[in-house]
């Protein structure tokens, strides 16, 4: 039971910095009075409430956009019922989220990862592979939202993450940017002998990144990615042989310093780490592609900042975890909620979301230039090079459960413990303990 709520409490993390909160507390200002109980209605339940005409959050405003499109095309009214921390007290998102599912409570839910796989697998969702808009869904949408062969969940942005690199204090080093692991680490030792303590900025959030792209590298480029995974959901492949070298690796970083542990294991995304990066004291961090557009993150920089992928035996790799729109497979208004969804994530509608937000559309038919300093993170995108940090289609939780172990190596805790930790898990999704 620990486990799960650390594992909610990774993802939700994932959640709040892909999606941006508003912050305020008001009521939606379109909930239906009870004498209009002929109106078409779609519940929506998320972490965010619909924005206020002054609130500054563009990534809700993109949101409301698509909405707005949904309820002017089929004549419904979307009512926001919003996720509160303090409302439902102990209760996180997702924990939420799974009750409200499971007693169809809502029409349409934005989950996390381990949410859409859990309830996907219960058969709370709709398969939504019939909507006109899953026709241009990029593959690695499919890939990683389904469920015993159902599409359950649509997302409205592919959510990369990348190492944001100092590229002026690579150069002031004559250091290339690194593309596999013994690369990365000579750039950390360089650094270092220069005077530079700890090369690499964390948080206790991202640095199973590090694993999943050495992890999964092959599994995802190498061109059998189905028969892999259908041997780890078997059991005749273990999880812990794919994870060992990154742990390894990771370890690695801790014993040289490149990485503070201590701090890392108690530090915040990017408030830990950002302000080290942006005074051009610590040459890498680690966040997730918005962070790049964004003046509150790193959207502003003093110096040339370069996003790439992360040290892999086949190059810089970037990781994509996915979240998604779902609809309740018992929801009152089923129909409705998949129509409007059909609608949020149509190409028309999608086209407005990524050019507002400037993020990866899901659509393979939707393409948005993107700054600068993203493009080498782009570029490997776009030529299908990858690995999933989150993917429906095995039996382990792969976001959640990776962070967790990896913040057990932070405390102290072994590669050899760590792996015990993911078989343990194997065996209990197997049934076998």
């Amino acid at each position: 039971m620990k486990r799960r709520k650390w594992i909610s409490a990774c993802l939700a993390a994932l959640a709040v910095l892909s999606l941006s909160s508003c912050g305020g507390q008001s009521a939606p200002k379109n909930l239906i009075p009870q004498d209009k109980e002929e109106e078409r209605i779609v519940n929506l339940f998320s972490p965010m409430e619909k924005t206020a005409p002054d609130a500054e959050n563009v990534a809700r405003t993109a949101s409301d956009l698509t909405v707005a499109i949904a309820e002017e095309a089929l004549g419904v009214t979307m009512v926001y019922r919003t996720y509160t921390a303090e409302n439902y007290q102990e209760k996180t998102y997702d924990e939420v989220c799974l009750d409200r599912a499971r007693n169809n409570m809502d029409d349409l839910y934005l989950l996390n990862p381990d949410t859409i796989m859990a309830l996907g697998a219960e058969g709370k969702l709709m398969d939504l592979s019939g909507l006109d808009s899953a026709k241009n869904l990029r593959q690695v949408i499919r890939t990683a939202n389904t469920v015993d062969g159902k599409l359950v969940a649509i997302p409205q942005e592919v959510v990369a993450y990348g190492l944001f690199v100092n590229v002026d204090m690579f150069r002031q080093y004559g250091l290339a940017l690194p593309e596999t692991p013994e690369e990365f680490l000579a750039c950390c030792r360089v650094f270092q002998e220069n005077g530079i303590e700890t090369p690499i900025g964390a948080n206790r959030w991202w640095l199973e990144i590090f694993v999943f792209a050495q992890a999964y590298a092959d599994l995802y480029n190498g061109g059998n990615t189905e028969a892999e995974i259908a041997a780890l959901n078997s059991g005749e492949a273990r999880y812990s042989d794919y994870m060992r070298p990154g742990f390894e690796f990771l370890q690695t970083l801790i014993d040289e310093g490149y990485i503070d542990a201590e701090k890392a294991a108690v530090g915040e995304a990017i408030e830990t780490e950002g302000p080290d990066f942006l005074a051009g004291k610590t040459p890498i961090v680690m966040a997730y592609w918005g962070a790049a557009n964004t003046e509150t993150a790193y959207g502003k920089t003093d110096f040339e900042m370069q996003v790439i992928g992360f040290p892999s035996s086949r190059g810089q790799m970037p990781v994509m975890p996915m979240t998604g729109f779902a609809v309740g497979a018992g929801a009152e208004h089923r129909e409705e909620a998949a129509q409007a969804l059909d609608i949020m994530v149509s190409d028309e509608a999608l086209r407005i979301y990524s050019e507002t937000n400037r993020v990866i559309s899901p659509s393979k038919n939707v393409k948005v230039d993107c700054i600068p300093a993203l493009k080498p993170l782009n570029d490997r995108i776009e030529e299908g090079v990858y690995v999933l940090g989150s993917n429906a289609g095995m039996n382990v939780e792969q976001w959640g459960n990776t962070c967790l172990i990896v913040r057990e190596l932070l405390a102290g805790a072994s590669v050899d413990e760590c792996m015990a930790a993911f078989d343990e898990l194997q065996d209990a999704a197997l049934g076998k303990s």
